[in-house]
């Protein structure tokens, strides 16, 4: 009955994955009150103009990409139906 090495470590991975563990909440819970470089915490306020500005960007960035994302589905979906079509699979 060869089995004392599998079984040793069946037993150390066990006795590891029984350990208890620091939730992410809990680590960040000690960083709540730390001061930054700067002067304190970051609080920046938006103009409602640069808030649209904002927006009107990243709407003009999606457009784009669902345009480019359009294009490169419609070009690979063609390549595809012309291969299968020539090749008869």
């Amino acid at each position: 009955m060869g089995f004392g090495g599998s079984v040793s470590a069946m037993i150390t991975s066990l006795k590891n994955n029984k350990r208890s563990r620091v939730s992410m909440f809990d680590k960040l819970k000690k960083y709540e009150n730390v001061k930054y470089k700067d002067g304190g915490k970051i609080e920046k306020k938006a103009t409602p103009q640069q808030l649209k500005a904002i927006r009107e960007r990243i709407q003009k960035e999606n457009k784009r990409t669902q345009v480019i994302t359009l294009t490169v589905s419609i070009a690979t979906t063609l390549v595809l139906f012309i291969l299968f079509y020539y090749l008869k699979f």
